[in-house]
């Protein structure tokens, strides 16, 4: 890397084990300081859809942004710059100097657990998307972290399996996102996965070497995945920085190592060098202009104390975001419910549970606390101001205990809304004491694990009935209500489940008979102890995850059916929104089938014969099959949709903005047409044995069509592809130009996609591959002119025999699209 002379001058300066106390985290979230040369304390915080900062904490929310598959689903890389430049927002008002973010792996699998946190199953779009994001980040001066440094597309044994696939797949598939963030978006940290990679795992591989420090040219810190470094090898690798600290495998032993010999010094010197280099681009650095490097001096993060609210224009973003990424997938016509040809609806059914408590961010340590969330019910009755908007749960989504709302709970003690939570010592001596605003608490590296825990609230039910009262947590716990114990129960999982179970731990409830507005002393004693630790045999110190819940009691589920089918056969039209769960689609483990949780497959169709207007809106992060799509009106596809779920969403339904998005994900008919399906590995190993073939290349090689393709969309317009022609610029890239019309009778936006193919190749390749796409607008009638930039990269491919990049001459098909399962236009191109 090169050399700034202004940190080569403060790096001569730390002693052996200054340098070596530098590549530990100092705790959960920071890195050390080093006052003799300038450095202050450098802060990390888990994104990438919000930036939740040092603390898990209701009093100190965050932007909750839409989630990855929102993002990526809009196409649109000037949206996700703006997405970056948010999280830069946040992340300086939150004090915190670079964000864990964006993911980047792929969606190898609909079954992966992670999958909406990540863009797309396509690494074209995934790495144009991560290189837009990055920049936006870096350019308002807070660094950030594309990850899984590789191949961490699964949750199944992600700390210990390896994946096996081969070298072509490996570079021109799965490396590919990460070389557009680093060399194209110039990413400062890069975070190395828990997974291995052909044996050896990605903390101690030679990837991190070559190609990422070397042919890529990354100057910046290879941060580990929280506790994926393992052992002093790792230090004689290109790993960087372990995290979390203070403890690691590191420390006086690689101190040590360098004075035997084992590790040169030269390897240590690189790792602070980049660590310097990063503080001097966040500003954490006094003195040091990295200049070239990117560094943005002088931009610390906010004072304690000093933090203001989230800007208005980022949370107008994120409806913006959903907005944009709604993808429309069905529509007989009855959308938009305004401004159609339709009258206008004087009574909207709004069905299902997600409607009134919908999903607006995946689960794990993507997960921040925003400061409020706008429902789908809130949405459409905004929206619709002098109709009548009914609700109707009709089935239920949720499996665990729901956290009780703030207005029915109050401190025992002040009598101000919220739950008091202690740590205790042996003796009963308060180590910590809160009163949070919430009953969904997470610690995370703060809090006084491994001594008895308790939490009390006096909570008045605005309904009279059964209900159930319980618990979230690993362990075990006892309520008592009133003071007497109406629960106590142990919770454990299985160690290789221990890490996801922090924080999506299993819950257990206990039916309770309950009169509304009487109030009722709730206590949760919990000693934590004997808890297990992770697979590897690490810990994750100071992290407790906790929720003090209810759930309905649902004794006749078809009950709840009948109740939603009256519903929507006494309005004009009924919205049901289905969606999937916290148990579902989450950081820690794989989904294990497709179908919707519960009763809601039931729901929609009970609901669809009551009402032939029906709108089914999905709110998933990822695909589910849907075995109602064509026995219903219209179907939208709404992902995690961040806090302003419900306006965006509204804005689609009534035509006051259009369902631009275009699916960066198949999704398939059934769980059984999936060509790349299983996540599981086979004695530690998961085998990528498509190859290249991935994605919507291994749906058009198996010749199955999926329900809906990659790429795939409606809107409320219609339009003709007209002509294309190719050009070559001087820097050697080709610009497809595609004139298109729109021939609707409203404005649109369309997403014009170019894919290549190259019949009779003597190479591995994919039917056709996605080679680049450009969104553009026009009025009802007007054409426009899409030009669509094609890197001289998509015309090659990594030859194995030379282990680099190669281009087979000749002829390629140039196939202008609007989905990857159909050709509008085609041209031939000569490479």
């Amino acid at each position: 890397m090169p050399a700034e002379p202004r940190v080569e001058e403060l790096l001569a300066r730390l002693t052996l084990p200054q340098k070596v106390r530098l590549l530990t985290g100092a705790d959960f979230w920071s890195l050390h300081a080093e006052p003799a040369v300038g450095l202050r304390t450098v802060v990390v915080s888990d994104g990438p859809s919000g930036v939740r900062g040092a603390e898990w904490d209701e009093r100190d929310p965050s932007l909750n942004l839409p989630s990855a598959t929102a993002l990526a689903a809009t196409w649109d890389t000037d949206l996700a710059y703006r997405y970056g430049v948010a999280a830069a927002h946040e992340a300086r008002r939150k004090g915190v100097d670079v964000v864990l973010g964006p993911t980047i792996n792929l969606h190898r699998s609909p079954l992966g657990g992670r999958h909406f946190e990540a863009y797309s199953e396509d690494p074209l779009l995934t790495g144009e998307l991560a290189e837009a994001f990055v920049r936006g980040c870096q350019d308002n001066g807070v660094g950030a972290c594309p990850k899984h440094y590789v191949a961490n597309d699964f949750e199944t044994e992600r700390f210990s399996a390896s994946v096996e696939v081969g070298e072509q797949a490996l570079h021109e598939v799965y490396l590919a996102p990460f070389e557009r963030a680093v060399t194209g978006g110039r990413a400062w940290t890069v975070m190395s996965a828990y997974n291995a990679v052909g044996g050896t795992t990605m903390t101690e591989h030679p990837l991190l070497n070559e190609p990422l420090k070397g042919s890529w040219g990354f100057d910046g810190v290879v941060i580990s995945d929280w506790t994926a470094v393992r052992s002093l090898a790792s230090a004689a690798a290109a790993q960087d920085l372990v995290m979390p600290g203070p403890e690691g495998p590191w420390g006086d032993a690689l101190v040590d190592a360098v004075e035997s010999g084992d590790v040169p010094l030269d390897a240590v010197d690189d790792k602070v060098r980049r660590i310097l280099l990063l503080a001097a681009r966040v500003g954490a650095l006094e003195g040091v202009d990295a200049g070239s490097h990117g560094a943005v001096v002088g931009s610390a993060p906010a004072a304690e104390g000093a933090r203001r609210p989230t800007d208005d224009a980022d949370i107008a973003l994120a409806r913006e975001v959903e907005t944009r990424g709604i993808v429309l997938v069905r529509n007989d016509g009855i959308l938009p419910l305004l401004g159609g040809a339709a009258p206008a609806p004087t009574s909207v059914a709004v069905l299902g549970q997600s409607a009134l408590r919908p999903r607006t961010q995946g689960g794990g340590s993507a997960t921040v606390v925003p400061v409020g969330t706008v429902s789908p019910l809130d949405g459409l009755r905004a929206a619709f101001p002098d109709a009548t908007v009914t609700h109707a749960t009709g089935a239920l989504v949720h499996d665990g205990v729901l956290p009780f709302p703030l207005d029915e709970i109050r401190d025992p003690r002040t009598g101000e809304p919220g739950i008091r939570v202690r740590f205790l010592d042996a003796e009963g001596g308060v180590l910590l004491e809160e009163v949070r605003r919430a009953t969904d608490l997470m610690w995370l590296g703060n809090a006084p694990v491994g001594h008895d825990f308790d939490a009390e609230t006096d909570w008045t039910p605005t309904e009279s009935g059964p209900v159930e009262l319980g618990w979230a947590v690993l362990g075990r716990t006892a309520l008592a209500v009133d003071g007497e114990t109406v629960l106590d129960e142990e919770l454990a999982v299985a160690p290789e489940d221990f890490g996801a179970a922090l924080m999506a731990p299993p819950s257990v409830a206990a039916r309770v008979e309950v009169e509304a507005g009487r109030t009722y002393r709730l206590r949760w004693t919990h000693p934590m102890t004997g808890i297990p630790s992770m697979p590897d045999g690490s810990d994750l110190p100071g992290v407790l995850g906790f929720t003090a819940g209810w759930r309905p009691v649902v004794d006749r589920p078809d009950d709840l059916i009948a109740e939603a089918v009256e519903a929507a056969r006494a309005a004009d039209v009924a919205v049901v929104v289905v969606g999937t769960n916290e148990k579902v689609e989450s950081e820690g483990f794989d989904r294990t089938h497709l179908s919707l949780p519960g009763r809601q497959d039931d729901l929609v169709a009970a609901v669809a014969a009551a009402n032939p207007r029906t709108v089914v809106v999905v709110n998933s992060g990822s695909p589910v099959v849907m075995p109602w799509r064509d026995d219903v009106a219209a179907v939208l596809l709404t992902w995690f949709g961040g806090q302003e779920y419900g306006h965006a969403l509204a804005d689609v339904l009534t035509g006051a903005a259009e369902p631009g998005g275009r699916l960066p994900t198949t999704w398939p008919a059934t769980q059984e047409d999936v060509p790349v399906l299983d996540v599981t590995p086979r004695d530690g190993v998961v085998r990528y044995d498509e190859g290249v073939h991935l994605g919507h290349r291994a749906w058009l090689r198996a010749g199955v069509a999926p329900a809906y393709p990659f790429g795939f969309g409606l809107g409320y317009t219609t339009w003709s592809y007209d002509d294309v022609q190719v050009g070559t610029d001087p820097a050697g890239d080709r610009w497809v130009t595609v004139t298109v019309t729109n021939t609707g009778d409203r404005r649109g936006r369309e997403v014009v996609q170019v894919y290549l193919s190259r019949p009779g190749s003597a190479v591995e390749r994919p039917v056709r591959w996605l080679a680049g796409w450009t969104v553009v607008s026009a009025d009802a009638g007007a054409q426009a002119t899409a030009d669509v930039r094609v890197r001289p990269r998509a015309f090659e491919h990594w030859d194995t025999d030379v282990h680099g990049w190669s281009t087979e001459p000749g002829e390629f098909t140039v196939e202008v699209a609007r989905h990857a399962g159909t050709t509008d236009l085609t041209t031939t191109v000569e490479v």
